[in-house]
């Protein structure tokens, strides 16, 4: 019998996390503050001592010097600075995965695809020829896809622009609050952040430079971040997000990953197909087709069971259109029919179970 709760369970961390009660009492204590940290008044400079505050805390996280990190309005922005700043800004021409994230796709529409393999990682030999053949180049790439979970090979990827005098982008918005950080494997690269992703609030990213050098902004402003970014920063959100990272740092993933492993096996059992199996993944992402099935149908029916997860697509106007992601990876009609169940940082080993329950009863009607 299916355990009942008192509202629904949400599965869908990777589209945000739930606020963590460390952010949640961060982004309070940045609301108190009425200065502006531009203002060079009492409480002015109280707010800029909180701003630096979280500069350092980030920054020290990647290893790098304070300087270095660029505060913005979440992972958005900061990839599409730093597709701007490195790439057309410098005349570079820009290579991307076949699996990025909108956030890249859209800021360099005229890049060159770097096609994945049918587990979703990067094919080297492809990147490498690409970097042979033309001039500077700027490669933009997740270390864990935002869909599948899948990590991307960082060291591999990093050796190869290193070889060639590449600069390399990462977009660790998923990852940077579920895995742990190897920074000496991207000493050379930027790294693009956001807050909700770690359970902080909407609102706060961050672009974290390989060392601190000036840019070419998108938003001139009113000078803020040292000129690489204008707008006067969200304090609060900042504030959350430094808190999250800090709280996430702390967590013990491995009972997540090993629900969502056992989670994976009911799929399995309900006539489901596992993506990315056998490569590694965040501990908290599994990517499932049920065959022949839209994943709009699923959706609704888990939704109306009170299950809270996605499809393996975006989604736009309330339209769920088959994922690039999955349809680089060669699944064709399959790319529609995926679902993605992403645990989020207080999940409940009940309310995996409860999950699986719910699959299982959804696959046997559906083949029916």
């Amino acid at each position: 019998m299916t355990q009942s709760f008192s509202s629904a369970i949400y599965l869908d961390a990777n589209a945000t996390e739930p606020l963590r009660p460390q952010a949640r009492e961060a982004v309070l204590r940045g609301l108190d503050q009425v200065g502006n940290p531009a203002s060079v008044h009492h409480d002015g400079r109280q707010a800029r001592a909180l701003l630096e505050g979280c500069r350092k805390q980030i920054a020290r996280f990647l290893q790098r010097d304070a300087d270095c990190c660029v505060f913005t309005s979440g992972g958005t922005e900061a990839d599409t600075l730093a597709v701007h700043a490195f790439g057309h800004a410098q005349g570079r021409r820009v290579l991307i995965g076949a699996t990025e994230h909108d956030a890249i796709r859209k800021a360099a529409p005229e890049a060159t695809i770097i096609p994945v393999d049918e587990h979703g990682l990067i094919r080297l030999e492809v990147l490498a020829q690409l970097l042979e053949e033309g001039g500077p180049a700027l490669v933009c790439v997740m270390a864990a896809n935002n869909e599948t979970g899948i990590c991307a090979p960082l060291d591999d990827i990093a050796a190869l622009c290193r070889e060639h005098g590449a600069l390399l982008h990462v977009d660790a918005v998923q990852s940077a609050a579920r895995l742990p950080f190897d920074v000496s494997v991207l000493a050379g690269a930027s790294i693009a952040l956001s807050g909700h992703k770690m359970g902080g609030p909407k609102g706060a990213g961050a672009l974290v430079l390989a060392e601190d050098a000036p840019l070419s902004p998108l938003l001139p402003g009113g000078g803020q971040e040292r000129g690489r970014r204008g707008g006067t920063p969200a304090l609060p959100a900042i504030m959350g997000m430094t808190a999250a990272l800090e709280a996430s740092q702390a967590q013990d993933w491995a009972p997540i990953a090993a629900w969502r492993d056992a989670l994976a096996e009911t799929v399995q059992q309900a006539g489901g197909l596992c993506v990315a199996a056998d490569v590694p993944c965040l501990p908290n992402t599994l990517s499932v087709v049920l065959p022949d099935v839209a994943a709009q149908t699923q959706l609704m029916m888990l939704d109306l069971e009170g299950f809270c997860v996605s499809a393996g697509s975006a989604c736009s106007s309330g339209k769920v259109a088959a994922s690039h992601v999955l349809q680089a990876m060669g699944l064709g009609e399959r790319a529609g029919q995926a679902l993605r169940i992403s645990l989020p940082w207080n999940v409940e080993e009940a309310h995996v179970q409860a999950f699986g329950e719910a699959y299982k009863k959804m696959a046997q009607r559906l083949k029916k």
